[in-house]
């Protein structure tokens, strides 16, 4: 009894269980709260780039509001330099703006009127976050530095006089103890980057002497973001007040959308998108003068939309989905807002342009031809779909999905959640198995293949519904209807690291890349990083995941340690699968870099068998030889 007692007393709720943080603890203690998933920089939306876009969003306001033309960033390893030319942090504020909650200009909406970030947060997370953090503000002739770690003040410089241009210049290091084994990866930089200039036309952005700048806004990112060869007619560009939107339709499966609210990239859309998508098929209905069906108006859209809107209301800290119904107060509402501009904009235009209104009505009725010709196939593959008992045979779900309405009062914690679900696609019973054993049945949901997937390059989506485990699949992710639907934010290919496994790779990425091209752009689609070497003493257990880490393994060692080589998924034991799917999970993300086309890859790829391909295999596999001589010697 006098145990239990003592036991019950650990827990009693008294004057002592009540703890104040200080800004810098709270940060510390609950990032999530302030810049959503740490991860290691392999998604898009990791902690590093919110860090980043975090300095960057500053200077775009100072942009905005008419100062500076040019941001230069710096990325050396793990240390970032960001500056810009705007008026720069007034001199007796620079230490409050990057260590005092609830400090900063942007609560004077007169001299931020349509700003990014509103809460005062955003440098104080970077400061909070980084092992060092270092800010000079250069104003009229002076210049103040303050230097912190971890967000501790630990040396605020005297004014000084300078010849520097006004602006701001942040150096941090984020902190590796909590982005654990970070590291930047380019693609996401460069399309970080672009989207800034897409939606500041004119304005310089020079990335370790990589220069990015767009004249035309959305024009541009449309026209770089799809092949000329394929679209149905050339961009439709609009602007108005407070408002931009290009769109064009190409001939791949799919919608593709890319919505900014005042210059943030909004990944998951919002009421800005939603109002896009309902307006733009309102008006092409009243312009042909024919109720067309929404799937086929927008079926093979792509389209982007810019919208300013004055204190927006996003539905979480890292503003990734627009929650504002209004545009100003008192004013539209953001539905009323859009369809009042393509009602009017997009009706003009395609009375102006009877030619790109003439392949955009063939293009519609080319979808509906191809919907009407799958409803039966569909009907039949659902029945087949239920028969199967997906959630019992093909699929070991999860409990938080990407795309539920979050309910209960903890929000935050669980858009969190839904932000880390992840299906594993693997093959074989054993891989799955273990994958199945160890996972997190909250967040990780696994699909087990059959066998090898089918090839579908070159083939109509008639084959989804026809091929029984591309079928399942697409039921599993529930992605029948719409990317909306999708039920995971990551969809990782989990295979053998051998010759079969990388075929299956290869297969299901033709998969996605061909009907799904939408998740792939919207980098959902990752690849499983596996160890192909366990390297153990009596002490010490090393996991190697090429042969350049086996070597430094045996060496630090040393004597003749047991190296096991791991052939398949299946010879790990669920016990040490855990390690390899838990917050530290090695993951490629799936990229089509800026300026690259799908069919094009599909074709150069999973085409016929070109002298094209033969030499680029062949090419590669003596530089990897080559490699693994080096690494033997």
């Amino acid at each position: 009894m006098a145990k239990e007692k003592e036991t019950t007393n650990q827990f009693e709720y008294t004057e002592d269980s009540i703890r104040s943080l200080d800004w810098r603890e709270h940060i510390r203690l609950r990032p999530g709260m302030y810049i959503g998933k740490l991860g290691d920089g392999s998604s898009p939306d990791d902690g590093i780039y919110v860090l980043l876009k975090e300095v960057i969003d500053n200077c775009i306001d100072e942009h905005t509001m008419g100062y500076g033309k040019q941001v230069e960033i710096t990325i050396e390893g793990k240390n970032v330099t960001v500056r810009d030319y705007g008026r720069g942090i007034p001199l007796g504020k620079v230490v409050d703006v990057v260590s005092k909650i609830n400090t900063g200009a942007k609560y004077d909406s007169k001299a931020f009127q349509k700003s990014v970030g509103l809460n005062g947060v955003g440098t104080k997370a970077v400061n909070a976050l980084s092992t060092y953090f270092k800010v000079t503000a250069f104003r009229d002739g002076k210049e103040k530095t303050a230097e912190f770690e971890k967000g501790v003040l630990i040396k605020e410089h005297r004014e000084a006089k300078t010849d520097a241009p006004n602006g701001t210049e942040i150096f941090f290091t984020p902190d590796d103890t909590v982005f654990k084994n970070f590291h930047f990866l380019h693609e996401y930089l460069d399309g970080q980057l672009w989207n800034y200039c897409y939606l500041n036309a004119g304005l310089a952005m020079i990335l370790n002497g990589k220069k990015y700048v767009s004249k035309n806004g959305l024009l541009d990112l449309l026209q770089r973001k799809t092949n000329e060869d394929e679209i149905r007619y050339p961009v439709i560009h609009l602007k108005g007040e407070d408002i931009e939107v290009a769109i064009t339709h190409e001939n791949q499966y799919g919608e593709e959308y890319y919505s900014f609210v005042n210059g943030q990239y909004t990944t998951q859309g919002g009421t800005h998108l939603a109002a896009f998508r309902e307006a733009f098929v309102k008006t092409i209905r009243e312009f042909y003068k024919k109720d067309y069906d929404a799937a086929d108006i927008r079926g093979s859209i792509c389209a982007a939309i810019s919208v300013r809107v004055q204190e927006p209301v996003f539905e979480s800290q890292t503003k990734t989905k627009l929650g504002s119904q209004v545009v100003y107060e008192d004013g539209p509402t953001m539905k009323n807002f859009v369809n009042d501009f393509l009602s009017k904009e997009l009706d003009n235009f395609l009375h102006r342009n009877p030619t790109t209104a003439e392949a955009l009505k063939k293009r519609i009725e080319q979808s509906e031809r191809e919907r009407k010709e799958l409803a039966g196939i569909k009907k039949l593959a659902n029945e087949r779909a239920k028969k199967a008992n997906l959630h019992n045979k093909k699929l070991r779900d999860c409990r938080y999905h990407y795309n539920d309405e979050p309910t209960g009062k903890d929000k935050a914690a669980i858009l969190a959640k839904q932000s880390e679900s992840t299906i594993f696609i693997t093959e074989g019973d054993s891989a799955s198995g273990s994958i199945t054993k160890s996972r997190s049945v909250e967040s990780q949901a696994v699909f087990s293949l059959r066998g090898k997937p089918l090839n579908c390059f070159g083939l109509t989506k008639k084959v989804v519904y026809e091929n029984e485990e591309f079928n399942l699949l697409q039921h599993a992710l529930n992605i029948e209807e719409g990317y909306e639907g999708l039920r995971y934010n990551n969809i990782v290919i989990a295979t053998d690291a051998d010759v079969d496994g990388m075929h299956i790779r290869l297969l299901m990425m033709t998969f996605f890349l061909q009907f799904f091209p939408d998740l792939v752009k919207n980098q959902h689609v990752y690849i499983l990083e596996t160890p192909l070497f366990r390297v153990r003493d009596k002490k010490e257990t090393f996991y190697c995941y090429d042969e350049a880490e086996k070597q430094k393994a045996i060496k630090k060692l040393g004597g003749k340690p047991e190296i096991t080589r791991f052939k398949g998924l299946g010879e790990i034991s669920p016990e040490e699968f855990g390690r390899f799917i838990g917050p530290e999970m090695r993951k490629q993300p799936v990229i089509i870099e800026q300026g690259e086309h799908v069919q094009q890859l599909l074709e150069y790829y999973m085409g016929k068998n070109t002298q094209e391909r033969q030499e680029f295999i062949i090419g590669n596999l003596r530089v990897e030889l080559d490699l693994a001589d080096e690494t033997a010697s």
